[in-house]
This record gives structure tokens, sequence and C-alpha cells, in this order.
């Protein structure tokens, strides 16, 4: 005869059920074989309560990438929950952005929304990303806890926090010397313990604005890990996965890892060995590789891909034996909405629907944002233009505009007409402009910044019109400009002149990596973002993508 195992039932009852067993002459089994665990995972949500315009993009079978309708809480609340039902081990976790960079729905409520709607599916906990930072340690640290500002809890009731744990490994606040947030989280599963290090990456102070990150020291990210592992082990924990919100570019598709580059590999070759598997984020990519032995994974961004990774641990050494994964698509045609996600949503749309269905213009053709081989996309011309003449009663004569910002492209709507939401899914953080002074010569080190310091490649500002000049990308790194090609309004640049130039609040204070902006001066702050944005649309009702030409590429 086998009986259950005792111990779920308490103390007493598991001596009582104990001695049942003997008197009666049947054997107590105890538990034999491998324990299997499902992690969840997601990462880069980014407050996308509704499915992100344009879902995910894979291969098909002839190899070209199409769109495919996927994400948003309601459906990968439907997905969570039917991965998890698979097995009874589970747990439900994330590599950070969370929140940051939100559609309006979210970002009217400061983030509000997304943190319950990811607390009622069940997360349990997720790595602090670049974006939890955005607007600085105490809101996030509002986000984990609840509590209400003055402009916060304008929802249908007060806010209570996130009921998962974030996790900030290697944050630290300077005056205490301690993490920001918990560094682990650990969760047991059948007697087997699993382990979590969640962390950002060590860059975070160079793509944040710098009031979000006052106070904080960002350490390197496998020297924080490989610290901590030997204190989860003393703890008995042998299975140990990272979630780091940090990144790589692979070359193949969503399910695969050939050629994989960037930071993440550098990362985990550096990892003490006996992490186990590694959860991403970051570089809004999706990929399931071995790097180094080990697993590491991404699913992409917006909620459009849950990674479903699966351990099995061995009972006697208490560690993981076998890692494998499957990036699962959220497809919105296999996962049906949410009812509870649905109801949530519907609260915050009833008061968010008088702002974000106002109607603030008209387009005369669609504006896209991708780049052209020099860096140039008619939606960040738009932006840039829009920022000029938002600032020239501050004396601007050029503004610029970090690609990285513009987060959605100016679609074409059914009947022509632009709505604030549509504006703010474009430029989603709310910052304001910024007008301030720099010579030539520092106008073209900001140029040269654009490639210095950079593992992405480099990152090409938009200019706004009269502003032209050529780079050579053969050319060596701080020296791509090609000398006397700078023009503005025609004009040749004079590299002792003054320069009035317009960027957004996050770039003034040097964000972004381009440090030379935080030496402009006589700085005067203007409107935000997205209202110059809106002004621009209302004063010119016919916009369609004019000649990329002011950025030339002459390789």
């Amino acid at each position: 005869m086998t009986m259950k195992n005792p111990l779920r039932y308490g103390p007493r009852l598991a001596l009582a059920a104990l001695a049942a067993a003997l008197l009666t002459g049947c054997a107590v089994t105890p538990p034999a074989g491998p324990v299997k665990v499902k992690v969840l995972a997601i990462n880069d949500f980014h407050g996308n309560l509704r499915p992100p315009q344009g879902g995910i993009r894979v291969r098909d079978a002839a190899g070209t990438l199409v769109p495919v309708p996927a994400g948003g809480a309601e459906h990968l609340a439907t997905a969570v929950a039917q991965i998890r039902a698979k097995n009874p081990n589970h747990v439900f976790v994330a590599a950070g952005d969370l929140i940051g960079a939100t559609p309006l729905l979210s970002a009217l409520f400061r983030d509000e929304p997304t943190i319950e709607s990811l607390s009622l599916m069940g997360l349990e906990a997720s790595a602090v990303g670049n974006h939890e930072f955005d607007k600085g340690a105490a809101e996030l640290l509002r986000m984990q806890n609840g509590g209400c500002t003055p402009d916060s809890c304008k929802g249908p009731q007060p806010f209570a926090g996130a009921k998962f744990q974030y996790l900030a490994a290697s944050t630290i606040d300077v005056k205490t010397g301690r993490t920001l947030l918990p560094s682990t989280f650990v969760k047991t599963f059948e007697g087997l313990p699993v382990g979590f290090i969640g962390l950002t990456l060590k860059g975070t102070p160079a793509i944040v604005a710098p009031s979000g990150v006052v106070g904080l020291r960002f350490d390197d990210e496998a020297e924080t890990v490989n610290r901590l592992v030997p204190q989860l082990q003393r703890q008995g924990v042998q299975a140990i996965v990272v979630l780091i919100h940090e990144g790589g570019v692979p070359t193949g598709d969503y399910n695969e890892c050939p050629g994989i580059s960037g930071p993440i590999v550098d990362i985990v070759k550096r990892l003490d060995k006996a992490v186990d598997a590694v959860v991403t984020g970051h570089t809004h990519r999706a990929y399931n590789c071995r790097i180094d032995g080990r697993l590491v994974t991404s699913g992409d961004k917006y909620g459009t891909i849950v990674t479903e990774i699966d351990l099995v641990l061995d009972r006697s050494t208490r560690d993981v034996i076998s890692a494998t994964a499957d990036n699962v698509i959220v497809r919105t045609t296999s996962f049906m909405k949410d009812p509870r996600q649905t109801e949530l949503i519907a609260a915050y749309e009833k008061l968010a629907a008088p702002l974000a269905g106002r109607v603030v213009g008209r387009l005369g053709a669609p504006l896209p944002r991708q780049n052209n081989p020099a860096g140039e996309n008619p939606l960040g011309q738009v932006i840039a233009d829009a920022q000029l003449a938002a600032t020239r009663d501050a004396g601007a004569v050029v503004a610029f505009m970090n690609p990285g910002g513009i987060r959605a492209a100016l679609d074409m709507p059914a009947d022509g007409l632009v709505r604030y939401a549509d504006l703010f899914a474009v430029q989603p953080f709310y910052n304001n402009l910024m007008t301030m002074t720099l010579s030539g010569a520092q106008l073209l080190q900001l140029l040269e910044e654009q490639w210095s310091n950079r593992s992405d490649g480099g990152r090409v500002l938009h200019v706004s019109q009269g502003f032209s000049y050529s780079w050579d990308g053969k050319a060596p790194i701080g020296q791509r400009v090609v000398p006397g090609s700078v023009r503005i309004h025609g004009q040749p640049l004079d590299p002792a002149a003054d320069v009035r130039i317009t960027v957004n609040s996050f770039l003034g204070g040097g964000g972004d990596n381009f440090p030379v902006l935080r030496q402009g001066r006589d700085r005067r702050t203007g409107m935000m973002d997205v209202d110059a944005l809106e002004l621009f649309v209302k004063a010119n009702p016919t916009l369609a993508p004019g000649p990329l030409n002011r950025i030339m590429r002459v390789e």
C-alpha cells in the first residue's frame, strides 16, 4: 500500500498518518525520480495592456519576416495560465522593463494598471530594468510597496503595489551601501529550492535621465551574480537562474540563436558555472540559445512571447540536470482573452477615454520609423521639426531626437484622424524639451558621440530641417563626420560659434550616452515633447514623409 506524502497535512496529521501506516503494515514510499519545474518568463512588457501595433515579426516558410498579431495582457494571461497547467511545479518571472515607455493607457495612471495586471496574472519575481528607473528610486519603491502621491492613484481603486517581488541585486543605495531592493528570490518545489538572482545592466545610468538614478550605483553584472552564488549555495540552493535586463542580438528566428552578439555573451561567459540558466531582455529580441553550455533566453517584447523553460532537478544533488526552452508566441488568435484582465483594462479605459480619444489633426500619409542606411526615417524628421518649431522663441536653430525615444510608427488611421493616444504611443516618455547653447566644436562632438563607446554599433540622432551633414561608416570612431559637411541653413558650421539647440530632457541630462550635452549653457526648459508633436500635427494637416536627405552616408 502506498500513501501520499503525510508532510503536506501538517506535523500532527503527519505523525498520525505515519503511526497508522506502521500499525497497518503499510510502507511510506519516499518520492523518487527527478523533479520537473516549469519556469515561465517574459521581458520588456512596457505596459502593453492591449496587443501592440504590429504584433511580432516571424519568418515564414520562405524565410521572409511577416507580422503575427500577438501580445496584450488579456491574451498573455491566458497563455500563462495554460502553460502553468502543464506542471504543478511552476513559477512566473520576468527580466525587467515591465513599466516605463508605456502606451497611454498605462502611462496616464503612472503605470499602476500594468503592475496590477501582472500581479493579477500571477507574476512572482522580476529583475528591474533600466525603465524601472525612469521616474526615480522613490517611484520604483512605490511600484513595489504601493501608496499614493498627489499625481497618482487616479484609477478605479487605491494603488496597493506589486504582488510580485522586484529584484535589484546590482543596484546599490550609496548612502546605505545596501541594494535598493532584494537581490534574490527562492521558490521550493517538492523540497528542492530554485534560486533567482535579478539585476539590470551596469550601463543603466547612461540610458536613463540623471534624475532617475540619483544616489544609486550600478555594479558589474557578472561580478554581482558571482558574489551571490555562494550565498545561495550556503542556503542549500543549487539550482540557480539569473534574471538580467541585458541582452543580445541574434541573426535567426524567434526560437533560434545563430550568430548571437552583444553584451550578454561576455556576461554569461563570466558567470559562475553554478548558474544553470539565464533569462534576458533589453534588446527587444527573441532567442533561445546555448552560451558557454548554458541556456540563455529572451522573449521579444510587449508580451508577444512567453518563454517556457523546463528544468529537471536531481533529488540528491538538488541541482539542475537539464534545462530546455521554447519561445511560445502569444497569438491573439490562439489564446482567448482572460476575463479578469478585460475587466481591469475596461475600468482604466473608461477613465482614460476623454483624453486618449481626443482628435488632434490629420495625416497626409503614414509616417514610418524604419531607418535608411544613413540613420534617418520620416517620423524622426517630423519629431525633430516639431521640437524646433516649439522652441524657436528660445533661440533654437536645430533640434535633435534620439531614436530610442520613438516607440511606434504614426500610421494612417482609417478615418484619417490622428488622436492623442496615437501621438503618445509614438512618444510615451513625456519629457520636457530643453534648449541650450553649444559651441560649434561641441556640436561636432555630439555628432561623433553617436558612435562612441557603444556596443550597439551607433545611434544616429534625427535632425530638424535646415541641418545637414555627411558621415563615413568606414572612418575611425571619433572621426566619422565628414570634415566641412555640417551645414545649418546652408551655412558651414563654425567650430568657434555658439549654436542654440533643442533636445528632450533625457538627452539634455547626458542620457543615451551623449555626455557633451551636459555641458550645454543657458538652458531653458520648454513644453513636453508629445505636446510639441501635437501642435505640429495640428499646424500641418497634410503631414507626409519628406526626402531623407538631411543625413548622408558616403561610404
